[in-house]
């Protein structure tokens, strides 16, 4: 009459602790790249970038519309 208990599946609580590993790994992989990136832009903020250097040259060296040639 009486059921004998369920044995547990160990296999479950082993595949959650893995996909648990591997999210708390790739959230640290994430988090490092990100503060990474923000002490490089901050170390680097002073220094003006090639790209607007060369804009603004080019906005110089262009003369006004409408100017005599």
């Amino acid at each position: 009459m009486n059921k004998p208990p369920r044995k547990k599946n160990p296999t479950l609580g082993v595949a959650i602790f893995i996909v648990v590993a591997i999210l708390l790994v790739i959230a640290t992989i994430l988090y490092n790249a990100v503060r990474e990136k923000h002490d490089f832009d901050s170390q680097n903020a002073s220094a003006p970038s090639i790209a607007s250097g060369a804009a603004a040259a080019a906005s110089v060296m262009k003369p006004a519309s409408g100017a005599a040639q």
